[in-house]
């Protein structure tokens, strides 16, 4: 049966769910039957082992990296399940299919495939149910397996990093084994993504073949890519069994997280723009897609805990002046909170602060046409706070073991429903009283002892688990309450960004690091999952506190304008004439707004890898580090990525460079997302340059199809540090 991208499987023999394709859909449908035999070559080498399982739960000689274990209340750890039914479903434009199967012992396994029309993305997740009158122990659920086609080779692209360092892109060929990417910090962590994209060495980045998928959980995730000798391989992925148990009594259930997964011959760009498609559809769904997404502001680094209404005020002032749309006051407006060491848990207005509370600043700041927004980190607790000297017993720990402070707060224990109904009550009152509508949801620390006061000592583990349920189920039950106030996922940055918060956030915060050029390279590994519309970007002050290097407040908004805009600076220390560039560049942004968060990414430039991404171009500016104008070893030296609207009328281009070499323009850089027929004219909107004269001055703006744009492409001569452009090309009329 084709499920999607022609992905059909069989039950093979012995209950064995064996997968058949995975590619390109094919002409009829009997070509995708095929029958699976391979010989027993020895009693080491069980022929099932080599199968394409579509799902392996543990039994007998399976030794690949398990989908699924349990242990049953006799002992028994293994699965021994039965093909029992398929169930087909269609509502609306969706279609789910359905595979049931049993376990004597008392287990029904649900497997569940789920497609979209006009999307070539397939939803995969797994139910497990205890249907015998005893306890039954789940210590390993995947989501599924995906199993590739053989290939000559096998490369990942993934992404790795740390705080301020979030999304860097790598690729590497897998080599014989398992490799693992995951997190077993509670989070989706900064140090990698639940994304892959897998391909045989020789895609590119709007051609070849590329299969690619990411998972949809914001806590400890796990997936293994696993080769074998006979070159086959599979990837599995969902639940990290990192000190996972699922305690199920009698007619209780599990579920795995959803994991999505697709193909595509067009290359990387062609499967992040399928990714971004699946995002805005997720957000459709669930009522998170804010659109326009507005230009935001934030206090943070103006004011830092020094929070108070009259610089408030002052700063809402400024911000209007330079066309903002929304203001958010960030730490240090609630409890005894004039540092990260106190206040915490404690969600009421600070009456030093504000005396008369919220109120007269959000009538100022809407009085001045802006929306407000508010910051809240609600799953962590200060021990100096009312909340914690209230219930110490609130918080994830360890009994007779001490408990791990990390940036003066402790984490509060979501498994517990007296903790979740209580941060829910205060929010609920937050937001009701207040007309507040953006709250930006921060998490500043992994999880440690996760321990719960109110758990069966056999149930311990499942902290991990219930604390993700527990904050979804706060965030949905505010969802519910209040549809019009809109969510930024944050965790210390980039820490908690994944297909699952899409489901409660309109945005993330990408990156505590807001150098605008360390954020070129974190930029653009965000946008292999994730649209631009969800990825919040600041500009703030120069020198900025990672790099301490100064940048010009051009470049910092042309980098930031790549997705949902911000400005994070102390603007009350602008000068007229930086408040006025400001102000331009939002006035600006504006006018092409509508292609940032909802055109069709193409990446033509790489930071990372220094490649022309556009069309194959026989090596012309491309290569690792090699090409016009990008020295060698010094693969980020520009930058350049397009937005282009679906109907091919209009597109913009931002082109950023550290800086030139030897006099050289910039690579030969070629549209990809124009209609070949249509005619375009090349209009610059923005430049920063050290020479203008010179760079106009190279300037051929006759009228093009958008065929030959792609095909000749353009150079700039962007000359000093830090020049950047922003063109757009527009669709001539007749």
């Amino acid at each position: 049966m084709a499920v999607a991208n022609g992905s059909p499987m069989s039950t093979g023999s012995a209950s064995q769910l064996v997968h058949l394709y995975w590619g390109p859909t094919l002409p009829r449908d009997e070509d995708y039957i095929q029958h699976i035999t391979f010989p027993e070559r020895s009693s080491f080498d069980y022929a099932p082992l080599i199968w394409p399982h579509e799902y392996r739960p543990w039994h007998g000689r399976m030794y690949q990296e398990p989908s699924l274990r349990v242990t049953f209340s006799d002992g028994t750890r293994d699965v021994a399940w039965k093909f029992e039914r398929a169930e087909v479903a269609a509502m609306k434009d969706t279609h789910r299919l359905t595979l049931c199967f049993s376990d004597p012992k008392g287990l029904d396994i649900k497997l569940h495939y789920e497609t979209r029309d006009e999307q070539d993305v397939i939803a995969r997740w797994v139910e497990v149910t205890n249907v015998s009158q005893d306890i039954v122990q789940v210590t390993h659920l995947s989501s599924a397996v995906w199993s590739l086609p053989i290939l000559p080779a096998y490369r990942t692209t993934t992404v790795y990093g740390d705080w301020g360092r979030e999304f860097q892109l790598q690729r590497s060929f897998l080599s014989y084994g398992k490799q693992v990417i995951e997190s077993r910090k509670g989070h989706t962590s900064h140090q990698t993504n639940p994304l892959f994209m897998l391909d045989s060495g020789n895609a590119n980045e709007e051609s070849g073949d590329v299969w690619f998928g990411a998972l949809a959980w914001s806590g400890n995730w796990k997936i293994a890519f696993e080769r074998n000798t006979h070159n086959q391989l599979s990837v599995s992925g969902g639940l990290n069994d990192f000190d996972f148990v699922s305690v199920l009594g009698p007619r209780e259930k599990v579920a795995s997280p959803h994991f999505y997964a697709g193909y595509t011959n067009d290359g990387f760009g062609g499967a992040s723009r399928e990714m971004h498609r699946l995002a805005h559809r997720i957000q459709e769904e669930f009522g998170t897609k804010e659109r326009p997404t507005p230009v935001l502001y934030n206090s943070w680094e103006a004011t830092y805990f020094d929070v108070n209404e009259p610089d408030q005020m002052k700063l809402a002032e400024i911000a209007a002046d330079l066309g903002v749309e929304l203001f958010v006051v960030d730490d240090g407006w609630f409890g005894r909170r004039n540092s990260d060491t106190a206040g915490l848990g404690d969600w009421t207005v600070n009456p030093e602060k504000f005396p008369d509370g919220l109120d007269p600043l959000i009538r100022h700041v809407q009085g001045l046409g802006m929306k407000f927004g508010i910051w809240v980190e609600p799953e962590m607790v200060n021990p100096d706070s009312d909340l914690y000297r209230a219930h110490p017993d609130w918080v994830l720990h360890f009994p007779d073991r001490d408990r791990t402070l990390a940036r003066h707060q402790a984490v509060l224990d979501y498994s517990n429903q007296a903790v979740r109904d209580h941060i829910f009550g205060l929010l609920d009152e937050l937001l009701s009283r207040h007309s507040i509508a953006f709250v930006k949801w921060d998490m500043n620390r992994p999880l440690t002892e996760p321990g719960s006061a109110t758990l069966a000592p056999d149930m311990q583990p499942e902290v991990w688990t219930r604390h993700v349920e527990g904050l979804y189920e706060i965030l949905g039950r505010l969802h519910t309450r209040h549809p019009n106030v809109v969510f930024e996922s944050c965790s210390g940055g980039g820490g908690r960004v994944d297909l699952a918060m899409l489901q409660f956030a309109s945005q993330f915060w990408t990156s505590d690091n807001t150098d605008a050029y360390d954020r070129l390279r974190i930029q653009e590994g965000f946008s292999y999952a994730y649209p631009a519309s969800t990825m919040r970007a600041w500009v703030t002050d120069s020198p900025q506190f990672m790099n301490h290097r100064k940048v010009p407040l051009v470049f910092r908004f042309h980098s930031a304008m790549m997705g949902a805009l911000g400005i994070g600076a102390d603007i009350s220390q602008w000068t007229t004439e930086e408040r006025e560039e400001a102000a331009k560049r939002v006035e600006l942004y504006k006018t092409i707004r509508h292609l940032v968060t909802d055109g069709e990414l193409y990446r033509l430039l790489s930071p990372t890898f220094g490649t022309v991404s556009g069309a194959d171009t026989g090596g012309i500016g491309a290569g690792y580090g090699g090409g016009y104008g990008v020295a060698s070893g010094d693969a980020g030296a520009w930058s350049a990525v397009e937005y282009a609207d679906q109907k091919g009328t209009e597109a913009v281009v931002f082109v950023l460079g550290r800086g030139t070499q030897y006099g050289d323009p910039t690579p030969v850089i070629r549209p990809v997302g124009l209609d070949d027929n249509m005619v375009y004219t090349l209009e610059v909107l923005d430049v920063h340059t050290a020479d203008e004269q010179r760079f106009y001055g190279m300037w051929d703006l006759a009228p093009r199809s958008g065929l030959a744009w792609a095909r000749m492409g353009f150079r700039l001569l962007l000359r000093g540090d830090y020049a950047s452009a922003i063109i757009r090309f527009k669709a001539v009329v007749e």
